[in-house]
């Protein structure tokens, strides 16, 4: 019993570090500059960058719109710096396929 209850302890803590947080992103455009996809965006009504190298399969230039981010936890993902996904607005990012996958600096 004691077993039991320390096991679901330990896989709820998993769950929580691996839950991922979802937030709206509106992108204003996006440039290309030598293999280096800039996407210029607003989230939470601060100016954010997204930076994917252009060589990348996940790496799409975004057209002006309004997208959903989904951060990665820590040390998730292909950059070595906080990784987010992003996917269309009308999607579920629960269940929908990813955009693409973008390096997220802060303005």
């Amino acid at each position: 019993m004691k077993g039991s209850i320390v096991l679901l302890v330990l896989l709820a803590a998993a769950a929580a570090l691996l839950a991922q947080e979802k937030s709206q992103i509106t992108v204003t455009e996006s440039t290309v500059t030598t293999g280096v996809v800039i996407v210029s965006a607003h989230a939470a009504g601060k100016p954010v960058e997204l930076q994917c190298n252009q060589s990348m399969s996940g790496c799409t230039i975004l057209k002006a719109g309004e997208y959903w981010m989904v951060r990665l936890p820590k040390n998730h993902g292909i950059y070595d710096c906080a990784n987010v996904d992003l996917f269309p607005k009308s999607a579920d990012p629960e269940t929908s396929e990813k955009i693409g996958e973008y390096c997220l600096i802060q303005k």
